[in-house]
């Protein structure tokens, strides 16, 4: 063989080999995301390396993550927690699912701004997903949570579609709003509702919502400044995901009764107390019914609730829209909610990932009738030896007590409780529209760093009708042509975020730097129409046409904020964080406030001592302190001098005409912000795997420079009371919780939660001039004479706390009328023998929940309680006497049965008598459910569930419930026991 042909014979095989070796040795642009292999939930930090070499990345807060290698190399995605995986990079996108080892601790937890893994917090925050969410009829999201978080407590209304007063660790404020900053898919709403819903988050569809993440301490909270000082409660609705359209249906159908009523008399028991008590004329006036009023008033309520959704991708496009209807009675007649739902969320994602976009568009309508809840009081008062009816066709045909002197209704006798329900036509029809878009951009050429764009609205239209004919006994006892009075009022909320963010992990020091740094613009407007009075017949009440036909009252928050978040070896954990806040509710020279936070966490679990223990698999140690502020007084402009218009009862006569004035309302020049210092310790735990974890935590904050409406001198400034900074609160308390899979098994799986929390609020400054001998100020008005109030804030007692007489008892240990005790000693009985007894808040509070699952069967319970917390029992006081029976006024009235017990012939208003323990144990929700799996086609599943809601209350209280928000026990809109009946579909 010659050389020539030698050479040309090894031609071919050559330039094969070197097409191999340039085909193996391609470049490609590999990008995906990482998700858990239970949840499909991101896992953000994963180190992805090529295997071999010292190319790596890490995924980024969606856990996306992109890196150059050669194609077909091997690529090793190592995170905590989860087991170690090795995929090869045929393709330029992937998808990789890891299974977690420690997975509850690896679970995203959304913060301000961002996200984290649950092991790298540094605050005390609480995540809440749907999987744990309270089952039933549940109109308004907040009520999913009840009872799951510890230092949170929830109390709900009973009326449909009413609010709920949400305190994260009892507030930190006396006038100033109580209620957390709620975020909501990063648009921080407002919380002051709309005319026309009785709850602003109503209006938000619970079945749409995937997570909640409450935000407690200030080094969690502090990011969000000037509205943090009552914590932090972020939701995040449901999105799309890639994959086929996934449909989900589901209705339930739900019963409420009356769970309880207040204890008076009934017919044969009234007449027989005139019979005992009254004079001739009372007598007379005794009738043959025997009408049990609360019966008439309240009803069977039913409720439906329909939900459809469907999420999937279009193309790489995730989407999630969803639509639902629910329609709701209440238990007291006339009383009904009705509301549509609508949402949209979109999330396509660009450039090989690193460009985000997430779009999300909520709109609620809702229609409300609202009953008269006088008729509650009505109901109670009412004499029931009267019929319902007085077989006469005047005031609608319900009977009314009438004056002799008149023949018109008696007006100081109660209304016929059906008669105001009847009679009252009460009607709102509510529009709101929330919606974002959050565009997050990672830089191509530099990856680490990424910038989020959030431009937000949050608009609200509220308009109703207030109907009473002149027929009404409440029109005719005035002469009163009838009433058709209008309402409305509309909210716009605009909202534009900015903020850049860079994380770097630098594996030669061992460390990962987080930082953040932003701005955000926010800014409320709002429009109130005033109308005139109308009669029933349309025209106008003379004199009471408005001076001005609309109010525009708005305000803008304009704030800087920072975050630094870095981690030493995966065991040292160090978090700061700023915020600059500038409010228009306060004057130029007060006008910014500066809110800081530091954190510090060390993860004991991770040291060498304990890393391969068995038993212990988390234990971590937190620390924070920070500030956050208050600037939600109500009024706007409290440091301007301000001139309103007068009403028209304070009008100005000249001449044969009378004019309306301007007068100078109240204000303070030097307004500043209220701001709350907070400190807290905590310890995270975990055992045999996590299969029991928990927390405890320890916490003191001091609230300063209150923003409080206190008493002034006479002539000092244009009004009595003047809102102002004045006083200091400090709170302390410890919160501990627990979770534990208790049984874990191939067709049994058995989780507990339980969690307890102890406060202690105390006053301690309420003036800007010491003066050991001030009482405090009065508050908590009560029924009963006019302007009564049983509660007090004092120096170094709780805030509400109950000013009342120190009851003497008999020997047969009845309560002696009018008869109290000298506690000075000085020989008479006056104010100056007023003391401080109890409050309404409790100082320790419980829950306790769990669900099993048996094969295809399920069933949980959530259970409350509350200990320490006092009731001041205002319908004992106001009608458990003689004259409410026996009213002076020619007209007989029902009575609280403690009449029976005391005998007491007048009101004794602030008798310590009816300050009641209202300690309880409640069984809040009892669920059962079972899963017929496939159901026609193996993509169908089917489940049905029964639920029980407010299934029993254990207490001493003799009241009609023992959890009444702000302690004083009148007009109580009962909460019913419902019964819900639903099913779930899924196809």
């Amino acid at each position: 063989m010659t050389l020539r042909r030698l050479l040309k014979g090894m031609v071919i095989p050559v330039l094969l080999l070197i097409g191999f070796a340039a085909a193996a040795q391609e470049t490609i642009l590999v990008s995906g995301k990482v998700s858990d292999s239970k949840d499909g939930s991101p896992l953000i930090g994963v180190s992805v390396a090529v295997k071999g070499t010292a190319n790596g990345t890490a995924t980024d807060g969606n856990g996306n993550f992109s890196l150059r290698t050669a194609r077909g190399a091997a690529l090793v995605f190592t995170y905590v927690g989860y087991a170690t995986k090795e995929v090869a990079a045929t393709g330029t996108e992937m998808t990789v699912f890891m299974e977690g080892t420690k997975t509850a601790l690896n679970e995203v937890v959304v913060i301000g701004y961002g996200r984290t893994r649950k092991k790298d917090l540094t605050g005390s925050v609480t995540s809440i997903t749907s999987k744990d969410f309270q089952g039933g009829n549940i109109p308004s999201p907040e009520q999913l949570i009840s009872g799951k978080v510890s230092g949170v407590q929830i109390v709900s209304g009973g009326s449909p579609g009413a609010g709920s007063a949400i305190r994260i660790r009892g507030g930190a404020s006396l006038n100033a709003s109580n209620d957390p900053l709620i975020v909501i898919d990063g648009i921080p709403v407002d919380n002051s509702g709309i005319s026309g819903s009785p709850n602003p988050l109503s209006m938000i569809n619970p079945n749409d919502i995937e997570s909640f993440n409450v935000l407690k301490d200030a080094s969690a909270t502090a990011i969000y400044g000037s509205r943090a000082s009552n914590g932090v409660i972020i939701i995040t609705t449901k999105k799309g995901k890639r994959g086929k359209p996934q449909f989900s249906f589901s209705t339930s159908t739900a019963v409420q009764t009356p769970a309880n009523k207040v204890d008076v008399l009934n017919g044969d028991e009234v007449r027989a107390y005139v019979k005992a008590n009254g004079n001739a004329s009372q007598i007379a006036r005794l009738g043959t019914a025997n009408t049990d009023w609360q019966d008439e008033i309240y009803q069977n309520a039913l409720s439906s609730d329909n939900n459809i959704s469907v999420a999937g991708s279009a193309g790489k496009m995730p989407y999630r829209a969803s639509f639902g209807y629910m329609n709701q009675d209440g238990i007291l007649k006339t009383d009904n909610m009705e509301r549509y739902t609508g949402s949209i969320n979109l999330s396509p994602k660009f450039f090989n990932n690193h460009l985000s976009i997430d779009l999300n568009l909520k709109a609620t309508q809702s229609a409300f009738q609202f009953a008269d809840q006088g008729a509650i009081g009505a109901a109670i008062a009412f004499d029931p030896t009267q019929p319902i009816y007085s077989g006469k066709s005047d005031y609608g045909g319900f009977f009314e007590w009438l004056d002799p002197s008149t023949s018109r209704p008696n007006q100081l006798a109660t209304r016929n409780p059906l008669g105001l329900l009847e009679l009252r036509d009460n009607n709102s029809d509510v529009f709101r529209s929330l919606g974002n878009v959050q565009i997050d951009y990672k830089f191509h050429f530099l990856p680490d760093l990424r910038a989020n764009l959030n431009l937000g609205y949050d608009i609200a239209r509220g308009k109703g009708t207030v109907f009473v004919p002149v027929t009404a006994a409440s029109q005719a006892a005035t002469s009163r042509p009838g009433t058709n009075n209008k309402y409305k009022q509309e909210k716009d909320m605009k909202l534009m975020e900015f903020y850049l963010n860079y994380v770097k992990d630098i594996k030669s020091l061992k460390s990962r730097i987080d930082v953040m740094g932003g701005y955000s613009y926010q800014d409320f407007l709002t429009t109130n129409f005033n109308y005139p009075d109308y009669f029933a017949n349309g025209a106008i009440r003379p004199g009471s046409e408005p001076v001005f036909a609309k109010d525009m009252p708005q305000y803008t928050l304009i704030s800087f904020f920072g975050r630094l978040n870095y981690t030493f070896n995966d065991k040292y954990l160090l978090t700061a964080t700023i915020r600059r806040d500038g409010s228009s509710r306060f004057s130029p020279d007060n006008r910014w406030g500066m809110f800081p936070s530091f954190a510090a966490a060390w993860k004991i679990s991770e040291e060498n001592f304990l890393k391969n223990s068995k038993t212990i698999s988390d234990l971590k140690l937190r620390a924070g302190y920070g500030v956050t502020g208050q600037q939600d007084i109500g009024a706007l402009y409290g440091y301007l001098p301000i001139y309103a218009v007068s009403n028209n009862s304070a009008q100005y006569q000249f001449g044969n005409s009378y004019y309306n004035l301007y007068r100078p309302g109240a204000y303070d020049v030097n307004l500043k912000w209220e701001e709350t210092a907070q400190f807290n310790v905590g310890l995270d735990f975990g055992f045999f795997n996590n299969r029991v974890t928990g927390a405890v935590d320890y916490f003191r904050k001091e609230s300063k420079d209150l923003l409080s409406t206190v008493p002034i001198p006479a002539g000092s400034n244009f009004s009595n009371f003047l809102t102002t900074n004045v006083g200091n609160l400090v709170t302390k308390g410890v919160e501990f919780s627990i979770n534990a899979n208790v049984l874990k098994q191939q067709k049994v799986n058995w989780n507990v939660g339980f969690n307890i929390t102890y406060n202690d609020i105390e006053i301690t400054n309420l003036s800007k001039v010491k003066d050991p001998t001030a009482k405090g100020v009065q508050t908590g008005g009560i029924a009963g004479g006019t302007g009564n109030t049983i509660q007090i804030h004092t120096v170094g007692y709780r805030p509400y706390s109950f000013y009342v007489y120190q009851q003497v008892y008999g020997k047969d240990g009845r309560p002696i009328e009018g008869v109290y005790e000298d506690r000075n000693r000085d020989g008479q009985i006056n104010e100056d023998d007023l003391y401080r007894y109890q409050g309404p808040n409790p100082q320790i509070f419980a829950g306790l929940s769990s669900d099993i699952t048996v094969g295809k069967f399920s069933a949980g319970f959530v259970m409350r309680a509350n200990f320490g917390n006092y009731v001041y029992n205002n319908v004992a006081s106001n009608r458990g006497v003689g004259r409410a029976i026996l009213d002076p006024a020619n007209f007989l009235s029902n009575g609280y049965r403690d009449v029976l017990f005391t005998n007491f012939a007048n009101n004794q208003y602030f008798s310590d008598y009816y300050i009641k323990n209202a300690s309880f144990l409640r069984m809040d929700n009892l669920n059962l459910g079972y899963d017929f799996g496939t159901l026609l086609s193996k993509k169908t599943n089917f489940r049905v569930t029964a639920n029980v809601q407010n299934v029993f209350v254990v207490t001493e209280y003799d009241g009609l419930d023992p959890e009444v928000f702000g302690g004083i026990d009148n007009n109580f809109y009962p909460r019913p026991r419902t019964f819900t009946v639903g099913l779930h579909l899924g196809f």
